[in-house]
């Protein structure tokens, strides 16, 4: 490989206001990995550049930083796939407060995923004269989210812990997922009150981020939207959110399936969502006046979309499929 530019980001507490990005000129080896670029940086041309390193397996997720702006392990990555027009920008991973160059503090995630409760609690009126065994079916339920290496790169990502701090984070959310679908917890109820509320997975965007530049199978987003499904199973639709959900699916499918007209209705999303809270509905116009204003408000009859046709069958195939799962 031809000689690439490294912009790796070095900053100093003591002597830097701002982190900044320092060049280096360095010749890949054939095969080389970022983690190895970055190594050989340290060996050879700054001793004091300082980054997370363990493995060097994708196992540890300790060498996780962002490259060319989004989050991948260093010792994952080729260096030849993540040059671009010869050059490579690698920076500390984001959402997180940076101590020194690549290196940031990871105490505020692991603090999320320690409020999930990441941990078995058994069925204390069972007695058991053995281990507690889990069929092959129900392993897989979980099986995905178990592959997480807690290497914090969705938490570094996400779009929602950048605009609020207090969100679960989806690390913390997949690896509740892992816990509330595992058929030897004995809280699975208490845990999905808990997800369910402010900050909790309702708060996901859907943006996929997470999924993205996750370097498992453990796909963040994947795990929240079972965890919503869930959720709504279990009966747990008194929030906003949940009723948010109920009431696209009444716009356009109907009142379980009957009555749909395959459009979304906008005028009567709002209201569903906000449900009998008086005070939810009246802060709705305040904003209902502004859209009104700038004439951004949905007209009060829907416009018909092309083959709503088709959209209203989709929505009776499922309602069937859900019937025929019942019996």
């Amino acid at each position: 490989m031809a000689e690439v530019r490294f912009l790796v980001s070095k900053y100093n507490s003591e002597t830097d206001a701002k982190p900044r990005l320092q060049e280096f000129r360095l010749d890949p080896p054939q095969g080389a990995t970022l983690l190895d670029c970055l190594n050989l940086i340290k060996w050879k041309l700054d001793g004091t550049l300082s980054f997370r390193m363990s493995c060097r397996s994708a196992i540890c997720g300790s060498c996780a930083v962002r490259v060319n702006g989004h989050a991948r392990l260093a010792c994952k990555t080729q260096a030849a796939d993540a040059v671009i027009d010869g050059r490579v920008t690698i920076e500390p991973l984001g959402n997180m407060t940076l101590i020194r160059d690549l290196v940031v503090d990871l105490e505020p995630f692991w603090a999320s995923v320690e409020k999930v409760r990441p941990w078995l609690v058994p069925d204390d009126s069972k007695k058991y004269e053995r281990e507690r065994l889990q069929s092959h079916h129900d392993q897989l339920k979980i099986d995905a989210a178990s592959t997480c290496i807690m290497c914090a790169s969705c938490f570094s990502d996400c779009n929602v812990m950048e605009v609020d701090p207090k969100f679960l984070g989806p690390a913390a959310l997949a690896k509740a997922q892992r816990f509330v679908f595992d058929t030897r917890d004995a809280e699975k109820w208490d845990r999905l009150e808990l997800l369910g509320q402010i900050h909790g997975m309702w708060d996901c965007t859907h943006c996929a981020e997470c999924s993205t530049r996750c370097p498992t199978d453990a796909k963040p987003l994947e795990r929240i939207t079972e965890l919503r499904r869930a959720a709504m199973a279990a009966g747990m639709t008194d929030n906003n959110a949940a009723r948010h959900v109920l009431g696209f699916r009444e716009s356009i499918g109907g009142f379980k399936g009957i009555g749909g007209s395959g459009m979304l209705n906008e005028n009567y999303l709002p209201v569903r969502s906000m449900g009998l809270s008086i005070g939810g509905i009246l802060s709705l116009i305040p904003v209902g006046l502004r859209m009104f204003a700038r004439k951004k408000n949905p007209p009060l009859i829907p416009h018909v979309i092309e083959k709503v046709g088709e959209v209203r069958k989709m929505f009776r195939r499922f309602d069937e499929y859900n019937k025929e799962g019942e019996k």
